[in-house]
């Protein structure tokens, strides 16, 4: 009978932010060692941090180059606080983060419920309400991921830290062809990445679907109306070295922003 037990595996990643350390591999016995058992620990990382109930999810790695850069094989998500969802452009502090970075992404609000179970794209883009820009705000809180092993990542929400999101009442997302929308990342008015939406496993409705079906949404009882989830970065995190305003572009989707200080 396996003795996993996922509240222990929350606490130590708790108590290693608190530490502002990094992520060490977990011993043998404590670790998880598959994507249910990573999930079940996020499931109650989340209970811990008082998001039982989280107001979205991001997933990593839908993107190849983002695979590549991970040495990931396929995607990987985490909840997202409500805290840490932020709209249209926040102004944070740079010293709060632990090595911090940046990424160019694709994001949906739900206007109605995924319960558990096996989608197709079309299926999860009947529940979107709006498609955003979003900056998702990394923290690189782990040394090498191949002795870390990607279960414990997704018990500590996949690199996760916050997220500035559009602001409600966008574009009407329908005349849009999703699945070619060019992402722009600029730091202090400089770009420094680019990709298009196709890049996220073909299209970004593809990842929601991969979400709704995926171990971690059933984990949270499937995903809910009102949640923002951000569907992948289209180029690799932008490591930060100093304070700066970061900018993100999907044109014709409004532009989102964050000043670091």
């Amino acid at each position: 009978m396996s003795t996993f037990d996922p509240a222990a595996v929350a606490a130590l990643l708790r108590q290693t932010r608190l530490d502002r350390t990094i992520v060490q591999p977990l011993a043998a016995g404590l670790a998880p060692e598959t994507v249910a058992q990573g999930a079940a620990a996020q499931r109650a990382l989340a209970r811990l941090v008082g998001s039982a109930s989280p107001a979205g999810f991001k997933i990593g790695a839908t993107g190849q180059r983002m695979q590549a850069y991970l040495g990931l094989t396929g995607p990987a998500a985490g909840f997202m606080e409500a805290g840490n969802i932020h709209r249209g452009h926040a102004d944070l502090r740079f010293a709060a983060f632990i090595k911090p970075g940046v990424e160019c992404e694709v994001a949906v609000r739900l206007a109605h419920d995924l319960p558990p179970g096996s989608y197709t794209a079309a299926q999860a883009a009947k529940a979107v309400a709006e498609v955003i820009a979003g900056v998702e705000i990394v923290e690189n809180r782990y040394d090498d991921l191949k002795t870390l092993g990607t279960p414990t990542l997704i018990a500590d929400q996949v690199y996760h830290c916050a997220a500035v999101v559009g602001d409600l009442g966008g574009v009407d997302w329908r005349g849009l062809d999703i699945g070619a929308l060019r992402g722009r990342i600029s730091v202090d008015g400089v770009l420094r990445d680019e990709g298009v939406s196709s890049d996220l496993m073909g299209h970004p409705f593809n990842c929601l679907a991969w979400l709704a079906s995926s171990e971690v949404a059933a984990a949270f009882g499937g995903l809910k109306a009102g949640q923002t989830v951000m569907l992948g970065s289209v180029t690799p995190p932008v490591w930060l070295d100093a304070p700066g305003t970061i900018s993100v572009e999907f044109a014709p989707l409004p532009p989102v922003t964050v000043r670091f200080a």
